[in-house]
């Protein structure tokens, strides 16, 4: 624990980039768990009074055509995006990691099939496939996290089945089979823990892609419902009255979303040299 702990100091102090899509990472963390807790007015309380409020002390991102705090929604609207979003990048890593393993290292028809697999999936524009898959089982929150795992699962099939094809062969992997090590053990602590740091570009990638899909699906009217608060619902709500001067419906919210797709983005390098073995050397 104390020497990733003094990796992980020295590869904050050599990258200032790496440190600041952290710390962006960590605020992003901190209104997930509490944001309830700090958000400063009910996100679901509308006033009839307050409506359409420019920003001001009170309300430092205005209010909605409901009265409803801007700046509460979108804080709590974290929990929600990060949530499907995590969810959404757990299930397809795993799966594809499984799937792309077993084929780079068995091949065979192993092989065949997921890369038809993937093929498959790839083949159509993947928010299309992801309306798709919402319109057709329904517009819930576990709907579109299926979704968006499943248009994900290529690209960590691909990525582990090319680092794992080229790794099968290695020193340290043959010699775990003159040890007597079986093919799932050899997988499991010596294949996996070597294509983790390119996986972990890709994890963080994935991220802002999966957030960005969820906002979009919500934004067209088939993701999360109203009235909970979700950033691509309130863009999409607040879209409407851009033209009538009220911009910071769309703006906050629009602001946090890139925020938070600009934080994975700079998170994937970092991430891979915490996680890389030959860096801790």
């Amino acid at each position: 624990m104390k020497r990733f702990l003094r990796h992980l100091r020295y590869v904050m102090s050599e990258n200032p980039v790496t440190l600041a899509a952290f710390s962006l990472f960590l605020l992003i963390v901190i209104m997930a768990l509490l944001g309830p807790a700090i958000a400063p007015y009910d996100p679901l309380a509308t006033d009839a009074a307050k409506t359409l409020k420019p920003p001001g002390w009170q309300h430092p991102f205005g209010t909605d055509h409901l009265g409803r705090d801007v700046f509460s929604r979108v804080i709590v609207a974290t929990r929600l995006d990060l949530g499907i979003a995590l969810s959404a990048v757990f299930l397809s890593f795993f799966a594809g990691s499984a799937l792309g393993c077993s084929a780079g290292f068995w091949g065979g028809w192993t092989d065949r099939i997921v890369g038809r697999i993937s093929d498959t999936i790839m083949a159509f524009p993947l928010f299309v496939l992801a309306m798709g898959i919402v319109a057709a089982l329904g517009n819930s929150v576990e709907n579109i996290i299926y979704a968006t795992a499943l248009i994900n699962l290529p690209f960590y099939a691909r990525v582990s089945r090319a680092e794992t094809y080229v790794r099968r062969n290695a020193g340290y992997v043959n010699a775990a089979r003159l040890c007597g090590a079986t093919d799932a053990r050899i997988l499991v602590t010596q294949l996996f823990p070597n294509i983790l740091p390119p996986m972990m570009v890709q994890i963080s990638l994935n991220m802002g892609w999966a957030i960005l899909n969820a906002a979009g699906l919500s934004f067209i009217g088939l993701g999360v419902r109203p009235p909970d608060a979700e950033w691509g619902i309130m863009v999409a709500e607040g879209a409407t009255y851009i033209v009538s001067g009220e911009w910071w419906l769309a703006m906050f919210p629009g602001a946090a979303l890139m925020a938070a797709v600009f934080c994975f983005n700079l998170l994937g390098d970092g991430l891979r040299d915490l996680v890389d073995p030959q860096r801790r050397t």
